[in-house]
């Protein structure tokens, strides 16, 4: 059970059946340990590949109606799978990247929380502790982000699952770090530090405006494929980024000391341990004055 507000400041409380079986399983030890199987990477391949095959077809329309997907806003074509139904593109103008320069916009839809980023590079998410250096493995990428902010925009199985990048700049080439695949449902992180065990996949956007971006793009379970499209060239804000095949996922931001203030509802929100619903392209942030 956890609290959602949307950007009008009117809060949620979600407790859906997928949330209280996943509680039940993640808060007791017996759940835990018969859980373990299917957090290894086969098992999510396996189910990718399951959700691939025609026979899938048949989830898409309970699925539309369950979840109220308004199916207007995306392009219309014949599914061939329900992996291909979960990829689906949205059309051209259904969102539209804030252009403002010094804005930064969420990269997907989903629901957002931010934390500060201490000056040992350590930040609590959901009263789990991580250094950046975990969650990048690499301890001279997170000694650049000391002081920052992290950004965790959590996406539901009803979400749309393409991402863009944050902003313009040179974005460098694609670090994939193999892992597991826990829910990204944030019961598990109130067991496992989830964030540094799942799959993970990021780069580092150099915005002309905002300093360096981490963009990190996490898989959960039953997330057979973390689809990135080729990096080291230059970008546009809005530019697709990539997508998730099947299940929820995260997105992740690290933006540097001193460059980003999260908006003032979000931050709010956060501190006080709910996430706010954003949308791809809207304004998340500003050019820290």
């Amino acid at each position: 059970m956890h609290s959602v507000s949307d950007r009008s400041g009117n809060i949620t409380v979600e407790n859906s059946i997928q949330d209280r079986l996943l509680e039940a399983v993640y808060n007791h030890t017996m759940g835990r340990i018969l859980l373990r199987p299917f957090l290894a990477p086969i098992f999510s391949k396996m189910g990718g590949a399951l959700l691939s095959t025609g026979f899938s077809k048949v989830m898409i329309g309970p699925f539309v109606r369950s979840h109220s997907i308004n199916m207007s806003e995306y392009e219309q074509q014949n599914y061939n799978s329900y992996n291909d139904f979960f990829t689906r593109k949205i059309k051209s103008g259904a969102r539209k990247a804030e252009l403002a320069e010094n804005v930064l916009i969420s990269p997907c839809d989903g629901r957002l929380c931010v934390y500060p980023v201490r000056e040992n590079s350590v930040v609590t998410i959901k009263h789990t502790p991580y250094t950046v250096g975990s969650l990048v493995r690499n301890q001279k990428i997170a000694r650049r982000y000391a002081g920052g902010y992290l950004w965790v925009f959590r996406l539901c199985v009803e979400d749309y699952h393409r991402y863009v990048y944050a902003d313009s700049g040179k974005v460098s080439a694609e670090v994939q770090i193999p892992g597991v695949f826990h829910t990204v449902n944030p019961v598990a992180n109130d067991n496992f530090p989830i964030y540094k065990e799942n799959t993970r996949e990021y780069a580092l956007l150099k915005s002309e405006q905002l300093g360096t971006i981490l963009q990190m793009e996490v898989g959960a379970m039953l997330v057979g494929r973390i689809r990135n499209r080729p990096g080291n060239r230059y970008v546009q804000r809005g530019e697709e980024k990539g997508n998730f095949a099947f299940g929820g996922s995260t997105v992740i931001l690290i933006t540097q000391k001193g460059q980003v203030c999260p908006d003032s509802d979000i931050l709010s929100n956060s501190m006080r341990g709910i996430e706010t619903r954003v949308r791809l392209g809207e304004q998340v942030g500003k050019k820290q004055i």
